[in-house]
């Protein structure tokens, strides 16, 4: 292959692909440089052309495939290319799962030092339709609302009438939704000038109960022919049950304000994982897909090595999916979380469970946790289940001198994880195993159940 001296925007170059980044792209090398072609896949011969350079790697597009992976396969969403909410519906599912697996045990030997047993990720028989929340951002075009998702590192919308990896109940809600805002002239938001009304559509579907919340976010106080609204959702949505207003009236890309005001019927619908039942308000994190959340909670549960006289810790809890998992095993277990709409949604389903060996704490984990430690408190196993930030070090160190048997971490990122494994490992904790599991196919989102024990 013909050397490059020096590599330049907008250069057309010929490169073979020996990796994948941790996003999905293809990555490959010139003179030294690492090139990450978005859209190829490892063992590809592509021709790219590059949009960026920086001091020690450049960024490409693909033009041209000249020789193709064996996993590699035709999308089948038309908007796949251009939608920014699968990145990997190009690779075959085999594929998808064997990268994630790579992507995990990379993070882990990289950023961590850690090498350890790193389990296949456990993949799904069916994985289209698992998702059971929508977030559509609503624009216009040709003086219409339209509802779909962004463009690939934009804020351009994609207008689509469905969604292969969404619930079919939530492409029936944006297309009820979308008819109503054109028939009834209602204002689309603007995100530069910071105008209009209509900003995003949020709908959230019981999978096992049927129910379905939908939540329209606005720029403003009300809606306007709201009655006609609800008619249409009674009449075109199975198991309509709630309807939410939520003001958001900030600049900002965060998508739910924090005021929300109910419509009709309920203030939450209910859902299952396993035998638990929980409620659902809008502000509420769930996890998105129901048939992959039970294999991590079980998996959870499994690594915890719980006999029945344990004392749990288990951070980060949320509406308490994981804690009351936990409870059925151990002794008592207790809950933290900073976010006190879902502090109460998790007594609530404690309430409704009728299991009464859970506590709930509200306040941030890593403030908590310190405190918890001055009283004297301790724990046999500390499970921990951050966002992508991953867990904060006055929190790491905290259950480090609560001296737990075991701790279970729940991690969405594997680079935090292997970063806190590796915080964990320098003060006496041992990594045994991990165990990925994916619960977003088509993306490159990768879940993971790590087991640590104290040496």
């Amino acid at each position: 292959m013909k050397p490059y001296t020096e590599i330049k925007k907008g250069q057309s170059i010929e490169i073979d692909i020996e990796g994948m980044a941790h996003e999905g792209q293809g990555i490959g090398r010139i003179d030294g440089m690492a090139v990450f072609v978005e859209g190829a896949l490892k063992g590809e011969r592509v021709r790219a052309r590059i949009d960026k350079t920086a001091r020690n790697y450049a960024i490409a597009h693909l033009e041209k495939i000249q020789v193709p992976s064996q996993e590699r396969i035709t999308p089948a969403c038309p908007h796949a290319e251009r939608c920014g909410g699968c990145s990997l519906q190009h690779l075959s599912y085999k594929g998808q799962l064997e990268f994630k697996t790579q992507k995990v045990k990379d993070s882990l030997e990289r950023i961590g030092r850690i090498k350890t047993i790193v389990h296949d990720t456990i993949g799904m028989p069916d994985p289209w339709r698992y998702r059971n929340k929508a977030q559509y951002p609503v624009g216009e075009e040709r003086g219409q609302a339209v509802l779909g998702f962004y463009e690939k590192r934009t804020h351009s919308i994609v207008p689509s009438n469905s969604c292969m990896i969404q619930h079919g109940i939530n492409d029936d809600v944006a297309a009820t939704v979308k008819e109503w805002a054109n028939r009834c002239r209602v204002p689309v938001y603007n995100e530069e000038k910071h105008t209009g009304l209509l900003r995003h559509v949020v709908t959230k579907v019981g999978m096992k109960t049927g129910e379905v919340m939908v939540i329209l976010v606005v720029n403003g106080d009300e809606i306007p022919n709201k009655k006609e609204l609800i008619e249409l959702l009674q009449k075109n949505i199975k198991g309509f049950k709630s309807l939410i207003l939520n003001k958001n009236d900030r600049r900002t890309n965060v998508i739910l304000g924090s005021r929300n005001t109910l419509l009709f019927g309920s203030p939450y619908i209910y859902d299952y994982i396993g035998e638990i039942k929980f409620s659902l308000s809008p502000l509420s994190f769930f996890q998105v897909n129901p048939v992959q959340v039970e294999i991590l909670y079980e998996k959870a549960l499994e690594y915890a090595g719980l006999t029945g006289d344990e004392t749990v810790i288990d951070t980060y809890c949320g509406i308490g999916t994981i804690t009351l998992f936990l409870a059925r095993r151990a002794r008592k277990v207790y809950g933290i979380e900073i976010v006190d709409a879902a502090v109460k949604d998790a007594r609530h389903n404690a309430e409704i469970n009728g299991i009464s060996n859970v506590e709930f704490i509200e306040g941030a984990a890593e403030e908590v946790m310190p405190e918890l430690v001055r009283k004297g408190a301790r724990a046999d196993v500390i499970v921990m289940d951050p966002p992508r930030r991953g867990c904060d070090e006055k929190l790491l160190k905290a259950a480090v001198d609560m001296a737990p048997r075991n701790m279970v971490y729940v991690s969405c990122n594997p680079a935090t994880l292997a970063r806190d494994l590796r915080f964990l490992e320098d003060r006496g904790y041992q990594t045994k195993e991990v165990q990925p599991v994916d619960m977003f196919p088509h993306t490159h989102h990768v879940e993971c159940v790590t087991l640590m024990s104290r040496v």
